[in-house]
């Protein structure tokens, strides 16, 4: 399916690491009419003033990447505020769609939705099997409920929203602020100081076991505009890169690109978060969608980027 580039699409979330990503690539596309509204002239909190916002520039499409993220310090924290701010971006986004009759919505999630304990690599319909993470379990609640909206509001009225399950991310514009990064930043920005400060160790959280994969943002802003034209019949579709490692390994490579030689100590006192993390894309793979960026690439820019914010 072709989609006319002239045609409205509001991507909401636009100034973060995946709603970035999203809008480079549309740029480069040649989409020329992409709707960017930063928090102060539109707050998704709130419910009238985000349907008014869409009832007034009728989008044809939406792109919800907006979401409150943090790694597990900020998740362990914050619950309040991560299930509250999530559920209600997206609920006002998605019953607001479904209000202005746009054609498409695509609702970002992340795959802490599935259980901790899940059976490896993850399918969709593993969803709602078990028990969650403890540390993250608010902010992965409000994303089931936000998948299960858009499917009810598919089967009652006949919309057609879906969900992009991406795995674990990294890239420009990611959060390196350790008191609420994710671990491949956080790794990053230790590391980094490590080498500035010839420092003879770095500290990880846990024992260095857990197992991630990791995905470039920019495989996934390619699968938003890929699924955006693409007709599915499924409504919940995991975007994952198959790239996986130990955090102890993930570790050492990031040391070997930046030429650093120190300790690892782990503190074991410190949550390991879920054991094993990696999804099975092979639905995604399925439509025709795979993950093009290797880490080796992916850390490259993300460095460069890194260095050049600092």
């Amino acid at each position: 399916m072709q989609i006319n580039k002239k045609k409205k699409i509001f991507l909401a979330g636009h100034n973060g690491m995946v709603g970035s990503a999203i809008l480079r690539l549309f740029k480069k596309k040649g989409y020329k009419n992409i709707i960017c509204k930063n928090r102060r002239s539109l707050d998704l909190l709130d419910q009238k003033k985000t349907l008014s916002f869409l009832k007034k520039t009728k989008p044809d499409f939406i792109i919800i990447a907006a979401a409150k993220v943090g790694g597990i310090l900020a998740n362990k924290k914050q619950k309040a505020k991560f299930i509250y701010e999530n559920l209600m971006i997206q609920t006002n986004l998605i019953h607001s769609a479904y209000l202005v009759g746009v054609k498409k919505l695509i609702f970002l999630g992340s795959s802490c939705i599935y259980p901790k304990f899940c059976e490896q690599p993850i399918l969709e319909n593993f969803l709602l099997s078990g028990k969650l993470e403890e540390t993250n379990d608010a902010y992965a609640i409000a994303k089931i409920a936000g998948v299960k909206m858009c499917e009810a509001y598919n089967k009652q009225y006949k919309t057609n929203f879906i969900c992009l399950m991406p795995t674990n991310l990294y890239g420009p514009k990611d959060n390196y602020d350790l008191n609420n990064s994710h671990f491949f930043p956080a790794l990053i920005s230790k590391i980094h100081d490590a080498k500035l400060n010839n420092k003879k160790s770095i500290t990880i959280w846990g024992d260095g076991t857990p197992r991630r994969e990791l995905m470039y943002v920019d495989d996934l802003a390619e699968a938003c505009e890929y699924f955006l034209k693409k007709k599915t019949k499924h409504s919940l579709i995991n975007i994952g890169s198959g790239e996986e490692k130990t955090i102890l390994n993930f570790s050492k490579f990031i040391m070997k690109n930046l030429d650093v030689k120190c300790k690892i100590i782990f503190d074991k006192k410190k949550p390991n978060g879920t054991p094993r993390k990696i999804l099975n894309s092979d639905l995604a793979k399925s439509y025709g969608w795979k993950s093009k960026i290797s880490l080796q690439e992916g850390f490259n820019l993300t460095y460069n980027s890194f260095l050049n914010n600092l």
